[in-house]
This record gives structure tokens, C-alpha cells and sequence, in this order.
């Protein structure tokens, strides 16, 4: 039996009339084309190259491998283009909806992935804002989209039809300025800690906003709202910039792009819980890839507890 991997060696040196451009042209290095080569050639029981000056060609039996070759090569090529056909996989298109953390910071290498595997699926991408998401899967915008709750606080149930299949709970952390004084020592720092801060905090409707307000309420530890911005990105950059302190999601900490102080809060209960929702009657071979995918993606990407 000829390794296809071998057969494909012996088309591109054909095509390329040498070694080396076959190498480049298949991303390997010269030698490791060589030895591919080689083995078919014990395999084929007859020299199929010969090297000359300008190159190299293939002999007579070369030649004859090599019409077989091609024949085997476009076989298979059609055999994973009618199983892809078959999966739902060649072709169509996925329509996913994501808010703006899991789709700048997860998202990406996961719609990549999915990409590389099924480059014939059209992709598109839309940015929502919870719990807007899970009703754009109920109406058919979208085939699927990443929304999140926060904990403690009122979870409202899905739209009917639409089921929320959890990936990812993180906590919430505190963040400051670089050297601030509540961003020193490594154990976790006391809610009541924050008594008297000055407070960068999301707009007054926001659910984390209001849960957070609560839990330090519940601490007593009463703060100032200096600063309110509906992007978590401008939160942490008035910050970094001395502004004052903030409670924010861990995944949006160790994503931003100012220099931050990072630290845990004592009871870790403030957190936020991040589901894919989706219609299980209205489901396809494609976003079923997807869900899978985020599932693998968010489990290696779960904070340590």
C-alpha cells in the first residue's frame, strides 16, 4: 500500500522539476522530501528519480507511478469533499453572536480553528450585548452566540426554544493603578477593604455594576462612583491612569492593554457565569462543530480557582 503522503511528494517534484522547489512548495526541507522519496521507492521496487544538472526527472517507472498517482490523489481529494458535504460541513454558513470580552479575548483562535477544518463554511460575526444575544438565537439572527450572567444576581431564563449550555464561571477581581496599595500582597483582599475607594464603575443599569455595589454594601464598605463608561477596555485604561479602582471580570484583567494591579477579593462571590446559547431543534453539523470547539477553548482557558 503507497502512503498518499509519499504519492503527493512525487507529483509536486514532477510539477517543480527538482527537489527543492517540491520541498518549499509542500513546507518541508529538501532532506525530509528526500527521504520520503526514498521510501517510496522501496516501496515501488524501481528507482523513480533520477537527478541531473538542472534538476531532477522521473524515470520510466517514475512516470508510470506517477499517472497512478495523480488518479489516487484526486480520489481521496473527492472522498473528504463528499464526507464534508455529507456532515453539513462543505458550504453554508454559521452566523454566531458574541459580546465584546469572549469575542476579543476567546473567540478569535476558536472561529480559526473552525476555519482552518472547514474553510467552505461562510462565517460571520456579531457583537451583542447580553441578554440580547440569546434572543437573536430565538428569532434566527444568529445560529448561536456567547452571553454571560453574573452571580450573585437575577438570572433571566432564556426565550423559549433556546437552551444555555454553561462553559466558563470566572471570578471577579479588583483592579488599580500599577503600585496602587490595594494591589499588594498575593492572598485575597477583603471586600471591606474597599471602604472609602473611588470607584470606575460601568453605567447605573449595568447588572455587575449593581451586584457589585450590593456585595459592598453587604460588606460595609461604602464607595464613591468617580467615573461610569459603558467598556469594560475604558474602565480599566481611567484606571491605569489613577482614576480610581474597579471590580471587573478576571478574562477582562489579564486582557488589558494598560499596565494594571490585579487582585482577588475575600468571599470570592462576585463571578460571572459564560454560556453558548443555541436552539437544539434548529441545530446544524456546523454549530455543533462550533459548540465543541468553545467547549475545548473555554475549559483551557478557565482561570485556576
Amino acid at each position: 500500500m503507497y502512503d498518499p503522503t509519499r504519492l503527493a511528494a512525487l507529483v509536486a517534484v514532477a510539477e517543480a522539476g527538482s527537489i527543492t522547489r517540491a520541498a518549499a512548495r509542500l513546507g518541508y526541507t529538501a532532506p525530509a522530501l528526500s527521504q520520503q522519496l526514498a521510501k517510496l521507492e522501496r516501496e515501488a521496487g524501481a528507482a523513480l528519480l533520477v537527478r541531473h544538472h538542472r534538476g531532477t526527472r522521473l524515470t520510466a517507472a517514475g512516470e508510470l507511478l506517477l499517472v497512478r498517482a495523480r488518479r489516487v490523489l484526486d480520489e481521496l481529494a473527492q472522498a473528504r469533499h463528499e464526507l464534508s458535504r455529507l456532515a453539513g460541513l462543505s458550504g453554508g454558513r454559521l452566523r454566531v453572536g458574541t459580546f465584546m470580552t469572549a469575542g476579543t479575548h476567546l473567540l478569535p483562535p476558536v472561529l480559526s480553528a473552525f476555519r482552518r477544518a472547514h474553510p467552505d463554511v461562510e462565517l460571520s460575526v456579531t457583537e451583542y450585548v447580553p441578554p440580547q444575544a440569546a434572543e437573536a438565537v430565538a428569532v434566527g439572527e444568529v445560529d448561536l452566540a456567547l452571553t454571560h450572567v453574573y452571580v450573585p444576581g437575577e438570572a433571566m431564563p432564556p426565550p423559549d426554544g433556546v437552551h444555555l449550555e454553561p462553559l466558563l464561571t470566572e471570578e471577579l477581581v479588583l483592579v488599580t493603578a500599577p503600585g496602587h496599595a490595594l494591589s499588594a500582597g498575593s492572598g485575597r483582599l477583603p471586600l471591606a477593604a474597599l471602604a472609602g475607594q473611588p470607584l470606575v464603575s460601568m453605567a447605573p443599569a449595568n447588572p455587575n455594576r449593581r451586584e457589585v455595589e450590593a456585595a459592598l454594601a453587604a460588606a460595609g464598605a461604602s464607595v464613591a462612583v468617580r467615573c461610569e463608561s459603558p467598556s469594560y477596555a475604558v474602565a480599566c485604561a481611567l484606571v491605569s491612569a489613577g482614576l480610581g479602582v474597579a471590580v471587573v471580570p478576571e478574562m477582562v484583567a489579564e486582557g488589558a492593554v494598560t499596565p494594571l494591579g490585579v487582585r482577588r477579593l475575600d468571599p470570592p462571590e462576585l463571578r460571572r457565569r459564560i454560556a453558548v446559547a443555541h436552539r437544539p431543534d434548529a441545530g446544524s453539523p456546523a454549530a455543533d462543530t462550533l459548540r465543541a470547539l468553545l467547549r475545548g477553548a473555554f475549559a483551557r482557558h478557565s482561570p485556576a480557582p
